[in-house]
């Protein structure tokens, strides 16, 4: 069973920067060839994809996060990072990492971590 442990959050002040990490573990030598994303939930909304590279090194991303927010994935260490900046109040949300064979990112399938919360308040 692939797990997936996500670390990193916390509070920052609109403009700071956060690294989210998720680590994997149960995917055996396959992790490499896992699609990976970030999704985040904000109270009252539904979850939405943040960042996303398929294991070919294709990415998607929304153009609310293009220019601030940068996935990378370390196969090495089955770990997957998020680099947030420039963060504003209206990413405050839980973020998740999400482990999956396809890439509809659309679908909410596959595995997911806990997440871990970031607030973004002065």
């Amino acid at each position: 069973q692939v797990q997936l442990v996500e670390s990193g959050g916390g509070l920052v002040q609109p403009g700071g920067s956060l690294r989210l990490s998720c680590e994997a573990s149960g995917t055996g030598n396959l992790f490499s060839i896992y699609n990976m994303g970030w999704y985040r939930q904000a109270p009252g909304k539904q979850r939405e994809l943040v960042a996303a590279v398929s294991s070919g090194g294709s990415r998607v991303s929304p153009d609310s996060v293009k220019g601030r927010f940068t996935l990378s994935r370390d196969d090495a260490k089955n770990t997957v990072y998020l680099q947030m900046n420039n963060l504003k109040p209206e990413d405050t949300a839980v973020y998740y990492c999400n482990a999956r064979w396809d890439v509809e990112w659309r679908m909410k399938t596959g595995y997911w971590g806990q997440g871990t919360q970031v607030t973004v308040s002065a």
